[in-house]
């Protein structure tokens, strides 16, 4: 397999085009097409940004962190408030599916509402949405409550505010964008490792309903301080309002291999949050306690932190795909392998540092694999339907309930059988779908494909605010982004 050909680094402010070799050299300097207003590069690489990405990483922490947490509230319901509701093992799961549902799809209108009130308008109503809803939840005394307090209003409010905080923070520098960005990303470990230990301390003295409203308290607090901390660069710019046709085109839906590549990806995507949110639950089956359920949750959330950060440093050097092949096998089979045999504390916690150092390699590289399949022309579009059909994968953990229920099999059997299946079955078959095409080609040099490259890269994260056209960066800052080198 031969890897796509990357953007050389430039030494200077200039992009040299050779269009063909029967043509002559043209040479543009981007510094002149530069709005006289804005301030030399190196001046604005940072300064105040650095403040604005402490904002974006306090967000992150409520955001994923409570997000990802549901396991130990939905252990903590099914032994307690819960236990004698029907059915409650197919509906309390719901409630985290329905959270990630809101996550993923309520992107586009954070956008639009973006483009047309600002940043801190946006900011402001997803703060509100994430803290009023998990407050409400704590008077919650049904599952369908639940789902519309923490799945609906709190999955919308943690949507506005990551997509927001993600577009901000690179505006405020050039050659340290891609640490910036690595920075917030942190956010989401952190908060899956502190949120669960927080929720097992509250739930075992004051219960559920006072975990919900001192979590609602908490991130109020921490958003509100994102709101005052996160501003704009350049506010005196125009907006441009959008709606949701300037987002998504569906003709990139006549690529086979693309389809392949989402359908491989939704199918292994399904095993992906089985054990996030089983694995307290089935530490208590086996006679753990419920704090030891919570840590087991904590510790694979930090694994899974620290395996997309290898994942990505792994992807440089053999290959992105080989990189996403390998880690996804071996994810599959911590489930197959390990978790099937998991009966004590020990065990368990060996499933779960393995299984979180190999299981996020997917969500690491999806954005180059997505670009090398479809080219950089209709990458924001691909990336931006690959997320939504990746919704489907949230109804995981509902699926593998009803085939546990259905089957007969021994207690927690079939989650393990399901999610290391899934895994191996799906991403291979995803990853397959890159090996029959042809990795799109980029000139180098052409400074209209590397616009398209970062502003794609940019759509990635949500990061709508187009950077060159506002003097944030030049020419020569090829490899200093974060994935560049891997999206062409």
């Amino acid at each position: 397999m031969t890897e796509p050909k990357s953007f050389d680094s430039r030494d200077d402010d200039e992009c040299t085009t050779n269009a063909d070799a029967e043509q002559p050299t043209m040479v543009t300097s981007m510094k002149e097409d530069h709005p006289p207003s804005v301030e030399p590069l190196e001046e604005n690489d940072g300064g105040y940004g650095w403040v604005v990405v402490l904002g974006s990483w306090l967000c992150q922490i409520t955001s994923m962190g409570i997000g990802s947490s549901w396991g130990v509230m939905q252990d903590y319901y099914q032994q307690n408030d819960f236990h004698q509701t029907p059915n409650a093992k197919v509906i309390l799961p719901f409630v985290g599916t329905i959270t990630m549902v809101f996550l993923n799809l309520m992107g586009p209108f954070a956008q639009i509402i973006t483009s047309r009130f600002g940043s801190r308008t946006t900011l402001i109503i997803g703060t509100l949405c994430k803290g009023l809803g998990l407050i409400i939840a704590g008077w919650g005394k049904e599952p369908w409550q639940l789902i519309i307090c923490q799945g609906i209003i709190f999955g919308s409010g943690c949507s506005f505010t990551y997509v927001t905080a993600m577009a901000v923070a690179p505006q405020w520098f050039t050659r340290r964008r891609s640490l910036a960005i690595g920075l917030i990303a942190s956010g989401s470990g952190v908060g899956g490792v502190i949120m669960p230990l927080i929720m097992q301390a509250v739930n075992s003295t004051l219960g559920a309903s006072w975990t919900y409203r001192i979590l609602g308290f908490i991130t109020l607090g921490m958003d509100a301080i994102s709101c005052i901390l996160i501003r704009e660069r350049n506010v005196t710019k125009p907006r441009i309002r959008k709606h949701l046709s300037d987002i998504i085109h569906l003709n990139v839906l006549k690529d086979v291999n693309y389809c392949i590549f989402c359908i491989g990806s939704v199918i292994g995507l399904l095993g992906y949050f089985v054990p996030y949110y089983f694995l307290p639950s089935y530490a208590t089956f086996i006679g753990l306690s419920p704090a030891q359920g919570s840590a087991l949750l904590a510790v694979a959330s930090a694994a899974n932190f620290f395996g997309r950060i290898s994942a990505g440093f792994a992807s440089d050097r053999v290959g992105k795909v080989n990189v996403n092949i390998v880690f996804t096998i071996l994810g599959g089979l911590s489930s197959l392998l390990i978790w099937t045999f998991a009966w004590t504390y020990g065990s368990l916690m060996a499933y779960s540092v393995v299984f979180g150092l190999f299981c996020g390699s997917y969500f690491a590289l999806l954005s180059p694999i997505t670009a090398s399949l479809v080219g950089l022309e209709r990458y924001p579009t691909a990336l931006s339907l690959l997320l939504i059909t990746n919704i489907i994968s949230v109804f995981g953990p509902n699926i593998a309930t009803a085939i546990d229920l259905g089957v007969g099999a021994a207690p927690y059997f079939s989650y393990k059988m399901f999610s290391g299946v899934c895994y191996i079955v799906g991403q291979t078959s995803a990853d397959s779908a890159y090996h029959y095409s042809e990795p799109h080609q980029v000139s180098e040099g052409k400074l209209a494909a590397f616009e398209k490259c970062y502003k794609s890269f940019c759509y990635g994260y949500g990061l709508e605010q187009s950077l060159l056209e506002d003097g944030s960066m030049d020419g020569s800052d090829y490899k200093a982004r974060r994935g560049l080198t891997n999206l062409v």
